[in-house]
This record gives structure tokens, sequence and C-alpha cells, in this order.
């Protein structure tokens, strides 16, 4: 239902904004189509009454010099104007009505110029002195019935069209707005629907718009966000899994030497207490990592930074090794030359990645093998490698060894193996620095890890800069 109203509310919308378009257009077209009308008539009364005005200047001009005076233009000037429509008014040379022809001016004063065509009727010399005969004066601010039928003619049958033209284009704006409506909003409609979906945790929604609009784009954003919900989700159920599996053994063992014990088939000495320990000690292992996995991914991690010389780190990475280095008869070889420049690190942090590595490094390492320590300055940092010459890792292997709980071999068993979690603690611990880690590997060959760690920077560390 949701659904249904909001695409039902987009397509009043458009029906509403279509029609509100057609009715401003309309009445945008018929104010300028009236005012240009109306500008119009009164341009061509205005020509029609200075030309009125000229003929009759001529015709008065004429009379008076014909009858020596006004006398009797009173009846006639009432015939042009009734016959022209126009308001007519004749004064003598001292301003004084003399002919109105509506008869209601007669003997009084003309003093208003405004709104009249003027014309004066000509001169004669009485007493030696040139004087005015009179003046015509033709009224132009009446409506004439010109303009009166013109603006009937407009408002009746142009205005009948305009309301006509403008229900047409309603009708047409609303089959219009049905037609189209599918195809605007169908996207809408299932990025709604898509959203709905993913909001319920259906991951596997896809759009696959091909629209090139906006919405596309969109529908693009949204996909690729799903893809990356998808991958987190299952990111989630195989992580739950796998601390599951991981716990599982342990605690089974744990839980089979207690029921043996308690059933006294076994005896609670030395060997069988060193062996809970050791399971124990498993969990709790995991736990810290898991732990410390948590903090570092949270950017939580807390790191201790310093003037570190990253020799004597190699140096005591491979005295630490040594053991197990010598119990499975293969070589730990620190090529890394002694002047280094001095490195801005956490010395613990690193010497955790490092034991990581070279673990990693001598439980892939086949008897009789060997493994290489190097290190070069590269700008600003230090590279530090760790080469073998082991079984190396597949490139079907390589895009997810630093995911958590992710074994190369997944028969490895946990003693031999781990928990899978070592490559992922050693690379959030080097992204802390601002460094990166990566592996290159080909099988038969061996592997090749490597990490950058920044050199220390007296100036950066003054200025509280990392």
């Amino acid at each position: 239902m949701p659904e249904k109203m909001t695409v039902r509310s987009l397509q009043f919308r458009l029906l509403l904004f279509f029609t509100l378009i057609i009715l401003v257009t309309i009445t945008t077209v018929f104010f300028f189509l009236n005012n240009a009308t109306v500008s119009r008539i009164r341009e061509f009364e205005e020509s029609q009454t200075e030309e009125l005005a000229d003929r009759m200047q001529i015709a008065l001009t004429t009379y008076f010099f014909q009858f020596g005076n006004w006398e009797g233009i009173q009846l006639d000037l009432a015939q042009w104007g009734e016959l022209y429509g126009q308001h007519l008014v004749i004064t003598d040379s001292q301003g004084i009505i003399v002919a109105d022809s509506q008869s209601n001016l007669i003997g009084q004063t003309f003093n208003s110029d405004n709104g009249w065509v003027k014309r004066n009727l000509g001169t004669i010399i009485i007493n030696q002195f040139q004087t005015n005969i009179g003046t015509l004066y033709i009224s132009s601010t009446s409506t004439s019935e010109a303009e009166i039928f013109a603006l009937k003619l407009l408002y009746s049958q142009v205005g009948r069209y305009f309301l006509l033209g403008g229900l047409i284009a309603v009708a047409i704006s609303v089959i219009f707005t049905l037609l189209i409506s599918r195809r605007i909003l169908s996207p809408v409609r299932a990025l709604e629907q898509a959203a709905v979906r993913i909001g319920k945790g259906d991951f596997s929604t896809r759009l696959r718009l091909k629209d090139k609009s906006e919405l596309g784009d969109l529908a693009r954003v949204i996909d690729t966000m799903t893809d990356e919900l998808e991958k987190m989700d299952q990111f989630r159920r195989n992580l739950v899994t796998d601390i599951a599996h991981e716990l599982r053994t342990p605690l089974s063992n744990i839980r089979g030497y207690l029921e043996a014990i308690n059933d006294g088939l076994i005896q609670p000495d030395t060997k069988t207490i060193t062996s809970l320990s050791e399971e124990v000690s498993l969990l709790s292992h995991l736990v810290d990592d898991l732990q410390e996995l948590a903090i570092a991914e949270a950017g939580q991690l807390k790191l201790t930074r310093q003037e570190e010389n990253i020799f004597n780190l190699l140096e005591q990475a491979v005295i630490v090794a040594k053991p197990a280095v010598i119990e499975k008869n293969i070589s730990l070889t620190n090529n890394a030359p002694k002047d280094l420049p001095l490195c801005d690190i956490d010395a613990h942090r690193i010497q955790q990645v490092l034991r990581n590595l070279v673990e990693n490094a001598i439980v892939h390492t086949p008897v009789n093998g060997s493994i290489v320590i190097d290190a070069i300055q590269r700008g600003n940092w230090i590279e530090i490698s760790i080469t073998d010459n082991g079984e190396g890792i597949s490139n079907d292997d390589l895009p997810y060894i630093f995911e958590r709980f992710y074994r190369v071999d997944k028969s490895r068993t946990r003693t031999t193996g781990g928990h899978g979690l070592g490559l992922t603690i050693a690379k959030r611990l080097i992204e802390a620095h601002g460094g990166k880690i990566e592996v290159s590997s080909t099988i038969v060959e061996g592997s090749r890890f490597s990490f950058l760690i920044p050199v220390y920077d007296s100036q950066k560390i003054e200025k509280g800069e990392k």
C-alpha cells in the first residue's frame, strides 16, 4: 500500500504540475494578447482622431472665413460628433466654448487640455493685430465603440477559444501524465521496492536499471551498496561459523578430559593438567586475537610510537624464531642493512607483525628451506620483506589471504595452521601505522610478504603529526 500511495502521489503531482503550467501559459498569453489588442486599438483611434482633426480643421477654417463667425456651427458640430463618435468642442480667441457636440459646455471657459487633440483654426487681422479665430478640441479619452466592440470580441470569442483550448490542454495533460507516468515512475517504484526488500534483509536484490538519468545512477549506487551489504552479511555469517568452529575443538577437548576424569578413566595427573592448560591457552589466545582485531577495525587501537631501530627489531624476530627454525631444519637470515634510518613506530606492534609473518613463513617452508628478511628505504618509508621458498599461494587464494579465519590449506589443523587471524591482525597493525602490507607468490617457488613503516621525522613529531 505505501508503494502504491507514493506512486499515485507522484502521478497527482505530475498532473498538477502540467495543469499549472498550462493555466499559467494560457493566462500569460491572454494577458499579453489583451494588452496588445487594446494598444493597437488605441493607436488606431489616435491616428483616426489625428486624421479627423486635420480634416475638420480645414472645414472649420473654411466655414469661419465664409461666414465670418461661428454662428450656426453648433448644429454641424453636433452631427459630426454623432457621426464620428467623438466629443468635439470649439473655442473662440478668448477660450470661451462657442460650440459643443454634446451641447453641455457652451459659454464656459475651456480649461483642460488633457486627453484632447488640439487644432488651431487659423488667424485673422483685426485693427492691425493678428487674432486667433478659434481652436478645435477633439476628445480621445473616452472608450470608443470600436474599442468596446474589440474588447467584447476578445473576451467573448477569443476568451472562449482560450478557455476551450485550456480545457483540451488539461485533458491532454491528464492523458499524457497517465501514459508517461509508468515510464517516468517505473524506476522510482523499482527503487522503493528494492529499498523495502533490502531493509528486510534481502541482500540478493538487484535493480540493474539501464536508465542513464540520475535515477539510473542512483540505482547503480544502490546495487553497489547491496553488493557490499551482501558481502558483509556473508562475512558476518562466516565469522560466526568460524568462531564457533575454532571454539568447538578446544571446548570439546576440555569437556572430554573433564568427563573422563569424572568417570575415572583418566587420572588428573600432570600430563592431563598440562593438556587442559594448552587447550585453555588456545582459547585465551583466540579471544585475545579477536578482541585485538575488533579494536583495530574500530579504529580505536592505541599505538605508543617512538623512534626505533628497525634493524634491532628484525634481529630480535630472528632470535625469537630460532627454536622453530632449528626444529624444522630451515635457515632464517636477516639481510637488512644496519644503517637504516630510525622509524616512527610502536615497537611492540611491529614485533607482533614480524612474529606473525615469520611464523607463517616457517609453517609453509619445507625442511631444508630458507627464509630471508630484508629491508630497504623508499623515500619516507622503510619496506620490510619476508621471503620464503616454500609451497607458495595460488592466485585463487591471494585476494583473500588477509581475511580473517582464511586458510590456504583447508585441511590444515589448528596446531600447524593457526586459527587464521595472524595475517589479518598484521594488516590492521600496519595500516594503523599509515603503511600497507602486500603479498606476491608463485606456486612451488615461494611467497614474499612486504610492508611499509614510516621513517622517523623529528620535524613532524615536534608539530604533533604522525
